[in-house]
């Protein structure tokens, strides 16, 4: 018995002493870099910060998604195109409503560009028709370069080598820093665009025409 009880407290003590081993649980709560947009969350692990204004903000795990033909490459090249878009119908929309339409376009009178929009259809259809017909050509051409650039592994999405100003050469900082700048105007572009569309078909006001509303009916 007494035999039995030292042999117990060798163990202990050498147990006492021996370097303690983390489970693997806590070993990887503890690795888990979280994410800079949403610091309660883990950082998804394809958005390494790698991408022009990768801030890891991915909730759904969008990025993760490979196995239905639709992977990061191609969940880039469609935030890039519909930002640019984006960025070109807000213009679009403030512009028409703000200096007038454009020739050939005098039937659009509405300040709201979605009412607009139906005046052109109701009298020159074949200016809707051909605007659709030429998105179309584009679409196929981007999406033969976006296909390409895919499965090639030789072009970034979105790039369409179009820098006539050369804003991209010489600094690489300040190629980054544009290439930031455009992601996060894209971004508010289109939530301004979504905007501009669901005020239309509600109130069918004009953006400028609501804002400035909105400012006098609120101003103290």
């Amino acid at each position: 018995m007494k035999t039995a009880a030292s042999l117990a407290l060798l163990a202990g003590s050498a147990a006492a002493f021996a370097p303690a081993v983390p489970s693997a649980r806590t070993s990887v709560a503890l690795s888990a870099e979280k994410s800079k947009a949403l610091p309660f969350m883990n950082r998804p692990p394809l958005l390494d910060g790698s991408m022009a204004g990768d801030v890891g903000f991915d909730p759904l795990g969008l990025s993760n998604i490979d196995d239905v033909g639709i992977d990061l490459y191609w969940l880039r090249e469609a935030e890039l195109k519909h930002g640019r878009v984006a960025m070109l119908a807000v213009a679009g929309f403030v512009q028409v409503e703000v200096f007038g339409p454009a020739p050939g376009c005098e039937a659009a009178t509405a300040k709201c560009q979605t009412d607009a929009f139906w005046q052109i259809w109701n009298s020159h259809p074949q200016y809707v028709a051909a605007g659709l017909i030429m998105i179309m050509m584009i679409e196929a051409v981007s999406g033969i370069a976006a296909t390409s650039g895919r499965e090639g592994g030789d072009r970034a999405p979105g790039d369409f080598g179009l820098d006539p100003l050369g804003y991209m050469k010489g600094d690489p900082a300040k190629a980054e820093r544009l290439k930031a700048q455009e992601v996060a105007n894209g971004r508010l572009a289109m939530w301004a665009a979504a905007g501009l569309l669901v005020q239309g078909c509600s109130n069918h006001m004009g953006g400028v025409e609501a804002l400035t509303a909105s400012l006098n009916d609120n101003m103290f």
